[in-house]
């Protein structure tokens, strides 16, 4: 599954929506993010690793690296 649809998908699943997300992302990481460039960023899959790790920390989740 692209990011973007398990991104968004998690964060349906977690109770939020998008507009939820970003405004939770601004007030704890001091950014200034509208929704519509952040829906443009996980649309065009540009979402830098830290903010999917600022995403997930909103919505309860990390991203764990196991060696398999």
């Amino acid at each position: 599954m692209p990011l973007r649809e398990e991104l968004k998908a998690l964060i349906i699943k977690s109770g939020f929506t998008m507009t939820a997300v970003v405004n939770a992302i601004n007030e704890k990481y001091g950014r200034n993010e509208s929704l519509d460039n952040f829906s443009s960023k996980l649309r065009r899959g540009t979402l830098k690793y830290a903010e999917v790790e600022q995403v997930l920390d909103v919505i309860g989740y990390k991203i764990v690296w196991e060696k398999i």
